[in-house]
């Protein structure tokens, strides 16, 4: 239920539904995180998210695949 920023339109369709690790809606649902192995990406701005972005942002540094 978080709200995250964005400042585009741009999104990832990746071919593999399994690496999708979430997914926003606005209007309609696309992906916005991906994750495979050691990789996490999102599409939106974590530094920009408020208490949200912040708590994402520390989650990065303390995660352990």
């Amino acid at each position: 239920g978080a709200r995250f920023y964005y400042v585009h339109s741009y999104y990832v369709q990746p071919d593999d539904a399994l690496i999708v690790a979430g997914y926003s809606e606005y209007p309609n649902r696309f992906t916005s995180a991906i994750a495979q192995n050691n990789l996490f990406a999102v599409q939106f701005h974590p530094e920009k998210s408020a208490t949200a972005g912040l708590q994402m942002l520390s989650n990065f540094v303390n995660w352990c695949p």
